[in-house]
């Protein structure tokens, strides 16, 4: 099956934007497989809230068309940057004004860090689709190989649980779990999204309450 296939039935689509979705992204967190999984959450998704699909599958494959690291101050910035890409890729390619703009709503309210009130239901369902890859058992692997690109730590051998400190997430990797993955679970938009979501928000507490008992087992810091 080659990439497009996997968008059915936007193969078409998936056809005339792969070259721009599919740039030299050299980050594992978001690549194809990373664009696959946000594309099946959102049919999920979009098969109970309803939707356009054509609108969803453009904006699933151009919401990460401008790769911004995540230690860059330009950070809460990427996705209204991605957006405006897109919306010069899809009116160079003759997409209809509002059409284009109905995907660069969705690509510039999807990111966690812009906080954008996603004002249409595809822009919901991307935001929910996006947001449900940061957690759950991918999430939890994807914090930690970011993590682990930017040379952060596991965690704090002082104080693992930050009971006595202030939460670091740009230093250990932990952390990360308390300032944004599970709080993420209370902000989705639909209620298929959010029943998806309760799921995976108990997986990540799970894994953290067993790895920190693990790390903290001689340290009684927790």
């Amino acid at each position: 099956m080659n990439f497009a296939e996997h968008f059915t039935p936007c193969d078409d689509i998936a056809m005339e934007l792969a070259p721009y979705a599919l740039g030299a992204v050299d980050d594992g967190s978001h690549d194809v497989s990373h664009l696959l999984r946000v594309w099946r959450n959102v049919q999920v998704i979009s098969a109970q809230e309803g939707g356009d699909h054509r609108i969803l599958a453009a904006a699933t494959l151009l919401h990460d068309c401008v790769d911004i690291s995540k230690d860059s101050p330009l950070r809460s910035s990427s996705s209204r940057m991605a957006a405006e890409k897109a919306l010069g890729i899809l009116s160079g390619l003759g997409w209809k004004k509002d059409t284009a703009g109905m995907v660069a709503h969705a690509i510039e309210a999807h990111s966690f860090s812009a906080g954008i009130e996603p004002k249409t239901l595809e822009a919901q369902i991307l935001q929910d689709a996006d947001r449900l890859d940061a957690i759950g058992y991918i999430g939890i692997a994807r914090c930690f190989y970011v993590s682990g690109r930017l040379g952060r730590a596991i965690y704090d051998p002082h104080d693992p649980a930050a009971s006595n400190r202030d939460l670091d997430d740009l230093t250990f990797a932990i952390d990360h779990f308390q300032t944004k993955l599970l709080r993420l679970s209370a902000s989705f938009q639909t209620l298929t999204g959010s029943k998806l979501a309760a799921k995976r928000h108990e997986t990540v507490q799970k894994f953290l309450r067993g790895l920190l008992l693990e790390v903290a087992a001689d340290q009684n810091n927790i």
